[in-house]
């Protein structure tokens, strides 16, 4: 058998030191050319965490066992040894940065897990790695702002049973220095200044959004094979808007940094809300702010809060299992009817709400002329499943109004819904809201939907009296609310107002205050919408495509309208050309579309409907492991591993 020079660099040995000439034979396993190479640099130390990377196919061989022969590798082959864990920057959601060891080798689905493991977040699976917007800087401050957590020296495997150590994991708590940045993971940070959070890049547009989302990193490939180096900066968000088995025992980072991510939404208005809600986030950042302060008030709560939190899970528990006894008895759904006000906006008319007499029935509203009509045929029966859903509110205003996005073949239909007052409000947006997943009134979640529209509704009316008697001369409204409200109102005319709302929240322990702020996130009109720019096949210009945890949206890019919504639960397929970079999706119906993306790579719109879909298989009985073969399946595309 032949003997050839293979070139191999070593970092180790430093930037300048030229490649070590090794000779070797076509039928040396990768194994063989490790020990070769180690005893060439005469160094000793520890080289297991070290691995060859081929420079010209952008590529590692890490599948020892295998000859240089059937890797393909020739006398040509530039390689490199060098170290698979490397310092990354990492921006997180509440904007600190960590400098700590990601692995460079794995797919970046299980770089995530690794990174999640020594942070002790739970989930792995929801998060994901984006390069981050390039901000505009001046020469002066390149990086002035920037408070760095170096934790590059902690053990890369802490186990999966973490090991606590004053309420943190016990590789967190070896110094001050660690201790400090589990803090940071932990507990909600103040705001920035105002001169910082104007610096912050703000989408403006949905066009800026569908950029942000074209920047997340293929999960299928390694940091190395899409260019990342020592030291660069990579953020880590929530990618999937589905947050599966939040329990505020064990995942005290992850509701942080979920919080955090939410209120960033927010606050950059990445998100839209109405002037109420964003009165009632503003009084729930104080008060958690406040409560993050005071932290030795945090850790005496925490066993009442886990108490709480396990009382209110059995009491969900019982009422559950109850209801569907009961239901079984009688098997009849609440009936839904009375008189409600009904708006169709039609160009060019000036007609305002019609009073009807509407009944519930399934997942569709049928409305009749009167009362007395109700045994003969409807005027028109509205079908609610894949409907969009949106609250019109003004609580001070005693203006409840539910706003509908019905599927028709040539597009949405918009009608309004106005009730008369908070508890019919609340009931019939309840059923709007499960009808459009495809769910009656006789799904156990009925009741409770109820009660949080109701509660959310208390929360915004107004408690002026007990407010007027509050100042703060310490808030700052610009960390509480968006630049949109600081244009529209003086901080003296704002802060009575999140003071107003904060009366309503006061009593809440930290815990709840954040689930109560993600509660109410989570029941935004848009929230958890991923946008991107694509063209539909047959379309001549661009439209965005919005991607949510259980349907897609067309977006008409000059109104900023929803054009059309197709929910997952009728897919029957979907795939990609790679070729041409199209995506096909064929929905129950014989109802078939395709479109290509404009600014991102259709890989990662593909990843992002598997990754839903992923998402959905998890359920509560399984265990922590992750069947990352099926996440790779669903969302690999033609190189799945």
């Amino acid at each position: 058998m032949a003997t050839w020079d293979l070139s191999v660099t070593v970092e180790d040995l430093g930037p300048d030191a030229p490649p070590l000439k090794v000779s070797v034979t076509s039928d040396l396993h990768i194994g063989g050319v490790f020990l070769k190479v180690v005893e060439k640099t005469q160094l000793k130390k520890d080289w297991s965490d070290h691995a060859l990377w081929w420079e010209q196919k952008q590529q590692w061989l890490l599948r020892t066992n295998w000859t240089l022969d059937k890797c393909g590798v020739h006398a040509d082959a530039r390689l490199i040894f060098t170290q698979q864990h490397k310092p990354v920057r990492l921006g997180l959601p509440n904007g600190a940065t960590l400098k700590m060891r990601a692995c460079f080798s794995s797919p970046v689905f299980r770089t995530v897990m690794g990174i999640c493991r020594i942070l002790n977040i739970r989930r792995p699976e929801e998060l994901s790695l984006l390069r981050p917007v390039e901000e505009k800087k001046k020469k002066k401050d390149k990086d002035s702002l920037e408070e760095v957590y170096d934790i590059t020296h902690l053990p890369l495997s802490t186990g999966s049973g973490q090991i606590l150590c004053n309420g943190m994991p016990a590789h967190f708590a070896e110094s001050p220095k660690t201790e400090d940045a589990y803090k940071m993971l932990s507990v909600s940070q103040p705001s920035p200044p105002p001169e910082a959070m104007a610096k912050i890049y703000r989408p403006a547009s949905v066009v800026d959004k569908t950029h942000i989302h074209s920047r997340w990193l293929d999960s299928s490939r390694s940091l190395m094979q899409q260019g990342m180096k020592e030291n660069d900066k990579l953020s880590m968000r929530f990618k999937y808007y589905t947050f599966h088995d939040v329990d505020p025992k064990y995942d005290a980072v992850r509701l942080t940094q979920l919080y955090e991510q939410a209120r960033w939404a927010i606050l950059l208005e990445d998100i839209d809300c109405t002037e109420e809600e964003m009165m009632l986030f503003g009084a729930l950042q104080y008060h958690i702010g406040k409560l993050s302060l005071s932290q030795d008030a945090v850790s005496s709560s925490q066993g009442m809060d886990d108490l709480e939190s396990a009382l209110k899970s059995l009491e969900v528990k019982m009422v559950g299992e109850s209801n569907s006894t009961d239901m079984l008895d009688n098997m009849t759904a609440p009936e839904l009817t009375d008189y409600l006000k009904i708006f169709r906006p039609k160009k060019l008319t000036l007609k305002g709400y019609k009073q009807f007499w509407c009944k519930f029935q399934n997942t569709s509203i049928c409305y009749y002329k009167s009362k007395e009509d109700r045994y003969g045929e409807p005027i028109q029966q509205l079908e609610l499943k894949g409907c969009e859903v949106a609250p019109e509110v003004n609580v001070a205003g005693q203006k409840f109004c539910i706003k509908l996005l019905i599927p028709a073949p040539e597009g949405m239909n918009e009608i309004y819904l106005r009730c008369e007052n908070e508890t019919q409000y609340s009931q019939w947006m309840a059923a709007c809201k499960l009808a459009s997943k495809g769910l009656t009134l006789l799904d156990s979640s009925y009741q409770s939907e109820v009660k949080n529209i109701q509660s959310f509704l208390t929360m915004q009316r107004s408690n002026s009296a007990a407010a007027s008697a509050q100042t703060d001369e310490s808030i700052n409204t610009h960390s509480l609310v968006s630049p949109r409200y600081h244009k529209k109102y003086k901080p003296k005319q704002l802060t009575p107002r999140i003071l107003e709302a904060y009366q309503n929240v006061a009593q809440l322990s930290l815990t709840s205050a954040m689930l109560k702020f993600l509660q109410i996130w989570q029941a935004l009109p848009d929230f958890g919408i991923s946008y991107f720019m694509v063209r539909f096949k047959g379309s001549r210009k661009d439209e965005v495509l919005g991607i949510a945890n259980n349907r897609l949206i067309r977006i008409d890019l000059g109104v900023g309208d929803v054009v059309k919504t197709w929910r997952y639960n009728n897919m029957r397929q979907w795939n990609v050309n790679w070729d041409i970079k199209q995506v096909a999706i064929e929905f129950d119906g014989n109802i078939n579309i395709a479109f290509s993306c404009v600014n991102a790579d259709c890989k990662v719109v593909h990843e992002y409907i598997g990754g839903y879909i992923f998402m959905s298989t998890r359920s509560r009985e399984q265990s922590d492991t992750l069947n990352e073969e099926l996440f790779h399946k669903l969302t690999g595309g033609h190189d799945a591993l």
